[in-house]
């Protein structure tokens, strides 16, 4: 099992803003972890990564992806969106922590984040 792309202050900061009951949200993302990390490989040769360290890797997607991804995962509009909104909320703290922010902000007004656990 690869790591959890997602911080647990992240998850706590999203489930208060999102749609979806609190202890749903670590379960969907723990669930989007399962089905992704074994497609890592072809998220490396497809999409731009942005952000790799020893826990996980950021990749811009194109937009609407997310959605693509919760009709695979047969969720609901707002548990997709909880997600989505976790995996942007984790880029942009890599960004302040990179000093990217801004650059991370550009790129996410046209394209879709997802985090993958290394």
């Amino acid at each position: 099992m690869m790591a959890d792309p997602i911080e647990g202050q992240i998850l706590v900061l999203t489930a208060a803003k999102a749609s979806v009951p609190p202890t749903r949200l670590p379960a969907l993302v723990d669930r989007a972890q399962e089905r992704l990390e074994s497609d890592i490989a072809r998220y490396r040769r497809e999409y731009e990564t942005v952000f790799e360290d020893d826990d996980r890797c950021a990749f811009l997607v194109e937009w609407g992806h997310w959605e693509e991804l919760g009709e695979r995962f047969d969720w609901d509009r707002r548990e997709t969106s909880a997600v989505r909104r976790a995996h942007e909320e984790q880029l942009h703290r890599i960004g302040r922590r990179q000093d990217r922010l801004s650059e991370f902000e550009a790129a996410l007004e046209i394209r879709d984040p997802l985090i993958i656990g290394t």
